[in-house]
């Protein structure tokens, strides 16, 4: 429920800090002291439209915080853990507005969305009124409190779960159906591809061998070049050794004829000749060992030319040519296979299919029999409320033929305010106060099942009065009883059946500011007078609602009754102040 609701500068209302109880508190002051304000200010906090008029004149910015206390598995807590924010201890909603239209949102103190705000929202708050941008103008919602009443969420879940299961078959069938018709389309290019690349046998790192491999060969070719040169200055025609040779035998025979002259100079001839000698063993052995094979670099490249090809061809590196050749084949395999397997999935679907068609045909027989007993149950709330000539309706529309995560049900509350009238859609046939008289009555029939922790009535007993706002009063009460109750009210039956009464008052002269004020018996008592009598508080008024508060504390009626504390007030719990 809502235990504190704090606002600084929204319109009117400058600084406001307001704890609230469980049961029926009531809201009551004079026409424009501010109590649509507290509604706006709370709708900011559940994620309502903002706008920057709401910031009261001189300020920057307007603030609204509203905690609220929920027990575990709440589906609010559920909210918290799936977008992963902290679930432990109260729920807090706090939004920013700035004057200049801008709005910052935070849920549990951490920066938020609006959306995500109005999903906590729709979950802890509902608002009903005569307006129809409050409660129940969504139609799924109708659908949904509709299997709350009958106990049939589970099976609604179970009819989802089928849903799903049924379109997830779905999707996989048609996957397969567009796999093997696209594999169809390349079949004969498949096939040629799986063939070319197969005689090519691409190993993983061969296209790095080959091209080191030639690079190796094209370095030996030029190479073998030079050393076949210098081999043949040395061992052709050209040759210096044998002339040398023949120089250095005539010198070795003129060497005695001087003896020590030609001694060094025939000693490095020598050594030359044997220098010589060896250089053309060398060359000869590095001519052996580089032996270069034209044809052999001829082949080398034939090969890494064609796998470069290939690469080019189906767009991919040379290295995952063996990687595509698979998947080609298997390619050629699933579609060998395809049509088996297209077949099992076709029995899946339908499978899937007729397993939801069971649980979503028993969900709208279920429905069909719940929505009778809904009918009784509110038309049984409707004599006291002075709608004893209406009827309610509810209209299921089903469609076998348009499966929906819902089951083949549309659900919409209809009514028909007089006989002989047309029946329709109840947002769009009631009355703003006939609206609020069927919403409180269909509440009522809904007790605790499928209710937000928080109940807001926005003066839906205007213009009514006597036994009807009586009515109002004590089913408020009985609501009362399993939910928390606020209800913006002008008529003193109702606020005398509260647990807590609140009085709205504006104060100051140039500056003016809305005050929120929690009343003890007394004062509830002297308020109620004045509801009953207008300006002129007479003793008679006061005696009218002494006996008001006697009944609303002490009486009921037969379906259930208010249970109201004597002294709801709290016995002078004191003031809280909206403004300074």
């Amino acid at each position: 429920m809502l235990v504190h609701l704090a606002i600084r500068d929204i319109v009117l209302i400058e600084k406001l800090d307001l704890s609230l109880a469980g049961g029926l508190s009531v809201l009551t002051g004079e026409t424009g002291a501010g109590k649509s304000i507290l509604l706006d200010a709370l709708s900011l906090a559940l994620g309502g439209r903002g706008d920057g008029s709401l910031v009261r004149h001189g300020a920057q910015q307007g603030e609204v915080t509203a905690v609220f206390d929920v027990p575990a598995g709440h589906a609010a807590r559920l909210l918290l853990t799936s977008n992963g924010l902290d679930d432990d201890g109260d729920i807090i909603l706090r939004r920013v507005q700035n004057a200049d239209g801008r709005t910052r949102v935070f849920v549990n103190d951490r920066p938020s969305s609006v959306a995500l705000m109005r999903a906590f929202g729709e979950t802890l708050v509902e608002i009903h009124g005569q307006h129809d941008d409050r409660a129940l103008v969504d139609t799924g919602a109708h659908r949904l409190l509709l299997d709350a009443f009958g106990g049939l969420t589970s099976k609604a879940e179970s009819v989802a779960a089928a849903f799903e299961a049924w379109r997830s078959a779905q999707a996989a069938l048609r996957h397969q159906r567009e796999r093997i018709d696209a594999a169809a389309r390349e079949a004969d290019y498949l096939r040629a591809a799986v063939e070319e690349l197969s005689d090519l046998a691409v190993e993983t790192g061969e296209e790095d061998i080959l091209a080191e491999r030639r690079q190796t060969m094209m370095r030996s070719e030029k190479i073998a070049g030079d050393v076949n040169e210098a081999n043949e200055e040395l061992s052709g025609a050209g040759s210096p050794i044998p002339g040398l040779a023949s120089l250095l035998r005539r010198l070795d025979r003129r060497r005695d004829e001087l003896p020590g002259l030609l001694d060094s100079a025939i000693e490095r001839l020598d050594v030359a000749l044997d220098q010589l000698s060896d250089a053309q063993t060398a060359l000869e052995e590095a001519l052996r060992r580089i032996e270069f094979d034209p044809r052999a670099l001829e082949a080398t490249e034939e090969r890494l030319f064609a796998l470069r090809a290939a690469g080019r061809k189906h767009s991919v590196p040379v290295d995952e040519l063996p990687a595509l050749c698979a998947r080609m084949t298997a390619e050629l395999a699933e579609l060998d296979a395809g049509e088996e397997r297209l077949a099992a999935l076709e029995q899946e679907t339908e499978q899937a299919l007729d397993a939801y068609r069971g649980l979503a045909s028993d969900l709208s027989e279920r429905r069909t029999a719940v929505a009778a007993e809904l009918e009784r149950a509110v038309m049984a709330e409707l004599p006291d409320l002075k709608l004893e000539r209406a009827a309610f309706i509810v209209e299921i529309g089903t469609d076998t033929q348009t499966p929906s995560p819902f089951g083949f049900d549309t659900v919409e509350f209809w009514v028909r305010t007089n006989p002989g009238s047309r029946a329709g859609p109840m947002m769009k046939v009631a009355s703003g106060g006939e609206l609020s008289r069927f919403l409180l009555a269909l509440k009522v029939a809904l007790a605790d099942r499928g209710s937000a922790p928080t109940l807001v009535f926005d003066e839906i007993d205007t213009g009514v009065g006597g036994a009807v706002a009586d009515a109002i009063g004590r089913r408020l009460a009985r609501l009362a009883q399993g939910v928390q109750v606020l209800s913006v009210t002008h008529a003193p039956q109702v606020a005398a059946r509260a647990d807590t009464h609140l009085l709205i008052s504006k104060s100051g002269e140039e500056r003016v500011s809305t005050r929120v004020a929690e009343m003890d018996m007394d004062a509830r008592r002297e308020e109620i007078a004045r509801m009953l009598a207008g300006e002129r508080i007479t003793e008679a008024a006061r005696a009218a609602a002494a006996q008001l508060m006697g009944e609303g504390s002490g009486g009921g009626d037969a379906a259930g009754q208010a249970g109201g504390k004597p002294d709801a007030g709290g016995g002078g719990r004191g003031t809280r102040r909206a403004g300074r």
